[in-house]
């Protein structure tokens, strides 16, 4: 693909990703520099919910079969200090 191609195809992603951040499906995004990777935490109910996000984005209809998605479950900091001090009293 040309860069004017995938340039093309980044600003409907940028789109949806904004889009999905005003909405408060993302929660921050960020662009990793010198890389084709953005780092997204976004908060969903569950994993069925954010695999149908990633099949709508506009850069997976278009060009998923190069895009590597990595995801990884993350918890409120708050919840696993809570966790560690009623573990501590046992």
């Amino acid at each position: 693909m040309a860069q004017q191609g995938l340039l093309g195809v980044w600003a409907e992603e940028a789109n949806a990703a904004l889009g999905a951040k005003s909405a408060g499906v993302v929660v921050d995004l960020w662009k990793v520099v010198g890389e084709r990777k953005v780092l997204v935490i976004a908060d969903v109910e569950t994993p069925d919910d954010l695999d149908r996000i990633l099949f709508d984005l506009p850069i997976m209809q278009k060009m998923g079969h190069l895009v590597q998605v990595d995801v990884k479950s993350l918890r409120r900091y708050e919840d696993f200090a809570e966790d560690v001090k009623e573990r501590l009293g046992r």
